[in-house]
């Protein structure tokens, strides 16, 4: 059984969204693919790229399960930050697996083989976990022969979501499921159109800082500023310019989108110098997930411009390709 799922770029409301504000996001033609097979053995074996081969028993991943549901508790109580309630980035995949098999009460007649493998870049804000996540229990929805209401895969990858960004708002899990392009807010999305620029996927590199530690960071410093209102207005005219299809002010609103992530914190020196070098040659760009608080890489970026900007990003050490949207979200292949 094989299941696919896109990762996504918010284009409008990072940060914001965690506080309840909208946000615009696009599912893209990044994919992460994970496919399920039965064999002899009757553990369930996990080939994730970036990480070793691994097998474990059934009791084995239920251990495992307990202690992540334990330290995550503690990340709740305060006891515990957020980057330490997994030990390891693949026991996300683990815990999701063992938590959706016991939340279906089904068992296995025999081991299983799970391989993942995707073109989401890992820890730069496209929704990769969420996205492999998805695919993953997509795939062990099938091969279970369950059918599945679109709400039970998004709440069951929410859960699993929260090991790993603390509070997330949703908005990974929501695109990865439905694809397209969302206007989202509290949970709920509506589909809007996608933009009809051209668009380019710039990689700055895996920030040194998490989601959830940009989240947290932020909270700290920000958590009942009335910037936010700011960031609503700003989500709301790209709504706006993408129903209209008004290019030009979609450029103006997603600059004024890169001011006020730049003004909470989330833009290393480096990334908002190469945009306002994007900016002076007429285009736009803006990150795309949660940024970075130390280091100078910030994940991805989306730019907006008549030209792909090869020498630009030659001159930062940043690579380009062109971006476009999915409209399928997750689904069998």
């Amino acid at each position: 059984m094989k299941a696919i799922a896109p990762g996504k770029i918010i284009i409008s409301g990072e940060h914001a969204v965690v506080y309840g504000a909208p946000a615009v996001g696009m599912a893209v033609d990044r994919n992460a693919v994970f496919q399920l097979k039965p064999q002899v053995s009757d553990e369930i074996s996990f080939d994730l790229e970036h990480a070793a081969a691994s097998s474990f028993t059934l009791l084995a991943l239920r251990d495992l399960k307990k202690r992540i549901e334990r330290k995550y508790s503690q990340f709740q109580q305060g006891e515990l930050g957020i980057r330490y309630v997994l030990s390891a980035p693949a026991d996300l995949f683990r815990f999701a697996f063992i938590h959706a098999l016991d939340g279906l009460h089904r068992t296995l007649d025999s081991g299983l083989v799970m391989k993942l493998r995707s073109t989401i870049p890992v820890g730069c804000g496209m929704g990769s976990s969420a996205a492999t996540v998805l695919s993953e229990i997509r795939a062990l929805g099938h091969y279970l022969r369950v059918d599945f209401k679109p709400d039970w895969y998004y709440e069951y990858s929410l859960e699993v979501e929260r090991l790993q960004h603390g509070y997330p708002s949703g908005i990974d899990s929501y695109m990865a499921l439905h694809g397209g392009c969302t206007y989202f807010k509290e949970g709920q999305g509506q589909k809007i159109p996608m933009p009809s620029v051209k668009m380019f996927l710039v990689e700055t590199g895996i920030p040194e800082s998490s989601t959830g530690v940009c989240v947290e960071t932020v909270r700290k410093q920000f958590g009942s500023s009335s910037i936010w209102s700011e960031f609503v207005s700003v989500t709301e005219e790209v709504r706006t310019h993408l129903e209209t299809n008004e290019q030009s002010k979609l450029y103006e609103s997603i600059r004024a989108n890169h001011r006020l992530l730049d003004q909470i914190g989330v833009v290393p020196g480096r990334v908002s110098q190469f945009i306002r070098e994007v900016e002076a040659r007429g285009g736009a760009a803006k990150i795309c997930g949660a940024g970075a608080v130390e280091g100078e890489a910030a994940g991805v970026l989306i730019v907006l411009a008549d030209e792909t900007p090869t020498a630009l990003c030659e001159k930062y050490g940043y690579t380009v390709s062109p971006l476009r949207g999915d409209p399928l979200g997750t689904r069998l292949v």
